[in-house]
């Protein structure tokens, strides 16, 4: 391929390269994230409205293997699993090597984690007390956040605040990821094939030998992943399971067999890398260009019937449940924890992170998105009326969330840019004769 402005042709793989780069960027897969949410909303709401429910209502693969799935649903299974199985690697590379690797550090994140999940599942809770009982089963939909657009909203805002907040808010995002894996393992699994499941262990076994052992070869690691996913979705349990189940499998720390050589040192020694940060660096750009916004696309577009419809569908306890969740349940819960916690002796946060600061993020934090559209799924299932206003309520609630946080952290960064320019300016003033 030659470059038009300069003639020089470049190589297939700089090309590549150059794309991955800029996938991997917080800004870039947040928009395309939000592209792919806006196109499903404007589809479902214009005339060309059943062309998108025929295509993600279109259906294919091998009913033998309980594999005649939806579009839709093969994007909430199939695509999604590539997303956990990136959470996966980085909790893993957390845990053992990274911020959870120390408890006393780790535990003002963890806390406020939890605090971020259990407070929104209370408020929408509360919220659908006296409605009708088949409401609670949606209780965890509020409890996720987005990592991918909270993180792009700090990206785009928060130039200037702390680094320090855009590392708590990582850590609080995978600890809450690992807590809503959980939940769908455990609260929205009905029917358990254990036959199926036993029989996932062996290849996900072979998987883990063959990435201990430093095979990174795709021929031989996709179709045992593959063979793993397919008998864990056939045994119940949610298919996304698969996809964290294989990243935990990944080494992390660089062995005598599995490693990637990322460079040298000045003195011209080698410096090698683990696989788990080798492949969460290859899958992360799949992961935010592609699965995700996909998914986006699939599952978002819901028609709203106008400004009278969308306020019936804001007024059901369902969406209402959502929103408050979202929106004060975050905020409630992570700042609450944060606080309580880092009154015990030996535990407190960063110096640099000031209260307004930790306000900001946890409104951020309440961008639940993808992960609440999957639990939403879950809970009421496709098609049905509740599942309608299940994704209004997570659509306003994570951008009314997103607003807010965004408002505040955006005051914030400004006060520190002045802050910054006046320390710099400062030592140059001349006192007066």
């Amino acid at each position: 391929m030659t470059d038009p402005r300069t003639g020089v042709r470049t190589a297939p793989h700089a090309i590549w390269r150059g794309l991955h780069q800029t996938l991997k960027q917080d800004a870039v897969g947040g928009a395309l994230l939000l592209g792919a949410t806006v196109l499903a909303l404007v589809l479902a709401n214009s005339p060309a409205a059943g062309f998108y429910t025929d295509l993600r209502t279109f259906t294919f693969g091998p009913p033998a293997l309980h594999l005649d799935l939806s579009l839709a649903a093969w994007a909430a299974d199939g695509l999604l699993a590539i997303f956990f199985f990136v959470v996966g690697l980085e909790l893993k590379e957390e845990f053992v090597a990274g911020k959870l690797r120390n408890p006393r550090s780790a535990a003002v994140p963890i806390a406020a984690a939890v605090g971020g999940v259990v407070v929104p599942a209370l408020v929408y809770t509360l919220v659908n007390l006296q409605s009708d009982p088949a409401a609670l089963r949606g209780w965890a939909i509020p409890a996720a956040t987005d990592i991918a657009f909270a993180v792009a909203v700090i990206a785009v805002v928060g130039r200037f605040l702390p680094p320090a907040l855009r590392t708590f808010l990582l850590t609080l995002a995978v600890v809450d990821d690992l807590l809503a894996i959980t939940i769908i393992a455990v609260f929205y699994t009905d029917d358990l094939a254990f036959t199926p499941l036993l029989l996932a262990l062996v290849p996900l076994a072979l998987f883990a030998v063959a990435v201990q052992r430093g095979v990174r070869a795709w021929w031989v690691l996709l179709p045992l992943a593959v063979t793993t996913w397919a008998l864990v979705h056939a045994s119940g349990i949610h298919a996304t399971v698969a996809g964290v189940l294989l990243g935990f499998a990944v080494p992390v720390a660089a062995t005598a067999r599995a490693h990637v050589r990322v460079g040298e040192t000045p003195e011209g020694e080698p410096v090698h890398e683990g696989l788990a940060a080798h492949f969460a660096d290859r899958w992360s750009s799949v992961s935010s260009g592609f699965a995700v916004p996909v998914f986006a696309f699939l599952s978002a577009g819901v028609a709203v019937g106008g400004l009278t419809g969308l306020g019936e569908s804001l007024r059901d306890p369902i969406a209402l449940g959502i929103v408050a969740g979202l929106v004060l349940g975050k905020a409630i819960g992570i700042t609450g924890t944060t606080l309580l916690v880092t009154r015990l002796p030996g535990i407190g946060l960063d110096p640099t992170i000031k209260r307004l600061d930790l306000l900001g993020m946890s409104f951020v934090a309440g961008i639940g998105f993808t992960v609440s559209l999957l639990v939403g799924e879950l809970s009421f299932g496709a098609g049905s009326e509740s599942e309608e206003h299940m994704k209004v309520g997570v659509l306003a609630g994570s951008l009314l969330a997103a607003s807010v946080g965004a408002a505040i952290l955006s005051a914030r960064s400004r006060e520190y840019r002045s802050r910054s320019r006046g320390a710099v300016e400062e030592p140059h003033d001349e006192p007066v004769a």
